[in-house]
């Protein structure tokens, strides 16, 4: 018996998530950081990932309750303000979009996999300038992505200004490597797709 096909998502998916979940091993485990009300994690349901979602808001969450129902793991936490809920779990992807609280970025890279992707977009230094956010503690600074992601391997980075709608971001597609570089570069299990 197959699990029941969840609604389609509110938003579609980030066209970097989207560009770069080929790196992910087809099937695996993904994680989506404050996931709010599932933009991604309908999609990656969807493209045959096992999906794990976690966020505080019970409203967003509750968007989610099809996804549930057709097998996904929602986790309801505030990961600002209490502990990390996934302890030394590992997935074989880790997706954040427009998120950034820093105490946690040690977690978030940690989750990924050996093998495993980390694919993350946020808002930047020089958003004030186009919009909200504005606050420097929800913008990136300049190589901030990178430094945090330093033990992985980057296979896309970018950091600067969209034209539509404006905005400044910063976005990594970064591989936990295991074995060889190559292999890793092109995405550690592809071979098993």
């Amino acid at each position: 018996m197959t699990s029941p096909r969840p609604p389609a998502p509110l938003h579609p998916p980030s066209a970097w998530i989207a560009r770069w979940t080929h790196l992910a091993r087809r099937g695996g485990t993904v994680l989506d950081v404050a996931c709010g009300t599932g933009r991604h994690a309908y999609w990656l349901h969807d493209e045959g990932f096992r999906v794990t979602g976690v966020d505080r808001a019970p409203e967003a969450l509750a968007v989610l309750q099809p996804l549930r129902e057709a097998g996904a793991e929602i986790v309801e936490a505030d990961i600002e303000s209490g502990p990390w809920p996934f302890g030394e779990r590992t997935f074989d992807a880790v997706i954040v979009a427009n998120y950034l609280w820093r105490p946690r970025l040690p977690d978030i890279v940690a989750a990924v996999a050996p093998g495993g992707v980390l694919l993350y977009e946020t808002f930047a230094a020089g958003n004030e300038t186009v919009g909200r956010p504005s606050r420097p503690d929800f913008l990136l600074q300049p190589g901030e992505l990178l430094d945090a992601c330093a033990r992985l391997h980057v296979v896309a980075y970018e950091n600067g200004c969209l034209e539509t709608p404006p905005r400044f971001v910063q976005r990594i597609a970064a591989i936990r490597q295991t074995g060889s570089p190559v292999l890793a570069a092109l995405g550690g299990a592809t071979a098993n797709r």
